[in-house]
Protein backbone atom coordinates (compact mmCIF):
# COMPACT_ATOMS: atom_id res chain seq x y z
CA UNK A 1 0.00 0.00 0.00
CA UNK A 2 1.06 3.66 -0.66
CA UNK A 3 0.12 6.60 0.82
CA UNK A 4 0.61 10.05 -0.36
CA UNK A 5 0.04 12.09 2.78
CA UNK A 6 0.04 15.82 2.14
CA UNK A 7 -0.66 18.24 5.42
CA UNK A 8 -3.29 20.81 4.37
CA UNK A 9 -5.06 23.80 4.90
CA UNK A 10 -8.36 22.70 3.25
CA UNK A 11 -8.89 20.40 0.79
CA UNK A 12 -11.76 19.11 -1.77
CA UNK A 13 -12.68 16.09 -4.24
CA UNK A 14 -15.78 16.32 -6.49
CA UNK A 15 -16.64 13.93 -9.21
CA UNK A 16 -19.00 14.69 -12.07
CA UNK A 17 -18.86 18.17 -10.87
CA UNK A 18 -20.70 17.40 -7.21
CA UNK A 19 -18.42 17.74 -4.18
CA UNK A 20 -18.24 14.68 -2.45
CA UNK A 21 -15.81 15.39 0.24
CA UNK A 22 -14.43 18.67 1.91
CA UNK A 23 -12.31 19.05 4.74
CA UNK A 24 -10.47 22.20 6.28
CA UNK A 25 -7.29 21.96 8.61
CA UNK A 26 -5.69 17.86 8.29
CA UNK A 27 -4.31 15.17 5.86
CA UNK A 28 -5.62 14.79 1.99
CA UNK A 29 -4.12 11.06 1.59
CA UNK A 30 -4.20 9.43 -2.21
CA UNK A 31 -4.04 6.09 -1.20
CA UNK A 32 -2.80 3.23 -3.58
CA UNK A 33 -3.37 -0.50 -3.10
CA UNK A 34 -1.65 -3.45 -4.89
CA UNK A 35 -2.17 -6.95 -5.05
CA UNK A 36 -0.84 -8.07 -1.85
CA UNK A 37 -2.04 -5.69 0.88
CA UNK A 38 -5.38 -7.10 3.20
CA UNK A 39 -7.22 -5.61 5.55
CA UNK A 40 -4.43 -5.59 8.06
CA UNK A 41 -2.10 -3.83 5.95
CA UNK A 42 -5.04 -1.00 5.76
CA UNK A 43 -5.43 -0.96 9.28
CA UNK A 44 -1.74 -0.68 9.99
CA UNK A 45 -2.05 2.74 7.78
CA UNK A 46 -5.12 4.15 8.78
CA UNK A 47 -3.29 3.66 12.56
CA UNK A 48 0.42 4.95 11.26
CA UNK A 49 -1.49 8.26 9.63
CA UNK A 50 -3.70 8.76 12.90
CA UNK A 51 -0.32 8.93 14.85
CA UNK A 52 2.09 10.65 12.88
CA UNK A 53 3.05 13.78 14.33
CA UNK A 54 3.92 16.29 11.52
CA UNK A 55 1.85 19.10 12.84
CA UNK A 56 3.56 22.04 14.59
CA UNK A 57 3.51 22.82 18.11
CA UNK A 58 3.66 25.84 19.90
CA UNK A 59 7.47 25.66 19.40
CA UNK A 60 7.09 25.51 15.93
CA UNK A 61 8.29 21.77 16.27
CA UNK A 62 6.39 18.83 14.37
CA UNK A 63 5.11 16.97 17.64
CA UNK A 64 1.71 16.92 16.77
CA UNK A 65 -0.85 14.19 15.51
CA UNK A 66 -3.46 14.45 13.24
CA UNK A 67 -5.77 13.48 16.97
CA UNK A 68 -4.01 16.21 18.64
CA UNK A 69 -5.09 19.39 16.38
CA UNK A 70 -8.41 17.74 15.73
CA UNK A 71 -7.80 17.45 12.06
CA UNK A 72 -9.93 16.07 9.49
CA UNK A 73 -9.19 13.60 7.38
CA UNK A 74 -10.15 13.80 2.85
CA UNK A 75 -9.37 9.96 1.27
CA UNK A 76 -8.99 9.75 -2.16
CA UNK A 77 -8.42 6.42 -3.93
CA UNK A 78 -5.40 6.87 -6.40
CA UNK A 79 -4.17 3.15 -8.26
CA UNK A 80 -1.64 5.59 -10.17
CA UNK A 81 0.53 5.64 -7.28
CA UNK A 82 1.89 2.76 -8.52
CA UNK A 83 2.87 3.49 -12.10
CA UNK A 84 6.00 2.12 -12.86
CA UNK A 85 7.99 3.92 -15.72
CA UNK A 86 10.86 2.39 -16.14
CA UNK A 87 10.71 0.95 -19.32
CA UNK A 88 9.86 2.90 -22.53
CA UNK A 89 7.19 6.26 -21.93
CA UNK A 90 4.05 5.09 -21.32
CA UNK A 91 3.70 3.89 -17.44
CA UNK A 92 2.59 0.57 -16.66
CA UNK A 93 0.49 -0.07 -13.62
CA UNK A 94 0.80 -4.32 -13.38
CA UNK A 95 1.39 -3.40 -9.77
CA UNK A 96 -1.67 -1.44 -8.41
CA UNK A 97 -4.62 -4.06 -7.25
CA UNK A 98 -7.72 -5.32 -9.71
CA UNK A 99 -10.41 -3.04 -9.37
CA UNK A 100 -12.67 -5.00 -6.92
CA UNK A 101 -10.04 -6.07 -4.95
CA UNK A 102 -9.11 -2.20 -4.22
CA UNK A 103 -12.47 -1.12 -4.20
CA UNK A 104 -12.66 -3.19 -1.27
CA UNK A 105 -9.81 -2.20 0.80
CA UNK A 106 -10.38 1.41 0.10
CA UNK A 107 -13.88 0.64 1.42
CA UNK A 108 -12.22 -1.19 4.79
CA UNK A 109 -9.50 1.87 4.69
CA UNK A 110 -13.11 4.24 5.18
CA UNK A 111 -14.61 2.44 7.67
CA UNK A 112 -11.66 1.59 10.00
CA UNK A 113 -11.11 5.37 9.92
CA UNK A 114 -14.89 6.06 10.79
CA UNK A 115 -14.53 7.39 14.51
CA UNK A 116 -10.58 7.31 14.82
CA UNK A 117 -11.13 11.14 12.96
CA UNK A 118 -12.56 14.44 13.77
CA UNK A 119 -14.02 13.96 10.39
CA UNK A 120 -13.11 11.49 7.30
CA UNK A 121 -14.18 12.78 3.94
CA UNK A 122 -13.63 10.85 0.44
CA UNK A 123 -13.86 10.62 -3.26
CA UNK A 124 -15.34 8.05 -5.73
CA UNK A 125 -13.59 4.61 -6.19
CA UNK A 126 -12.92 4.54 -9.61
CA UNK A 127 -14.56 8.19 -10.51
CA UNK A 128 -12.67 10.73 -12.39
CA UNK A 129 -12.05 13.43 -10.12
CA UNK A 130 -11.28 16.70 -9.34
CA UNK A 131 -8.68 17.58 -6.33
CA UNK A 132 -8.53 21.26 -4.88
CA UNK A 133 -6.00 21.75 -1.71
CA UNK A 134 -3.94 24.26 -0.14
CA UNK A 135 -0.82 22.67 1.08
CA UNK A 136 0.80 23.45 4.21
CA UNK A 137 4.29 23.53 4.53
CA UNK A 138 3.98 22.42 1.92
CA UNK A 139 4.52 19.21 3.86
CA UNK A 140 3.83 15.91 1.76
CA UNK A 141 4.95 12.32 2.68
CA UNK A 142 5.00 9.38 1.07
CA UNK A 143 3.55 6.09 3.55
CA UNK A 144 4.60 2.50 2.32
CA UNK A 145 3.71 -0.46 4.22
CA UNK A 146 5.41 -2.96 2.12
Amino acid sequence: MKCLIQRVLSASVSADGKCTGSIERGFLVFLGITHTDTEQTVEKAAEKIRKLRIFEDEKGKTNLSIDDVCGELLVVSQFTLYADCLRGNRPGFEQAAAPAHANRLYEHFLSFCEGKFAKIEHGIFGADMKVSLVNDGPFTIMLETD
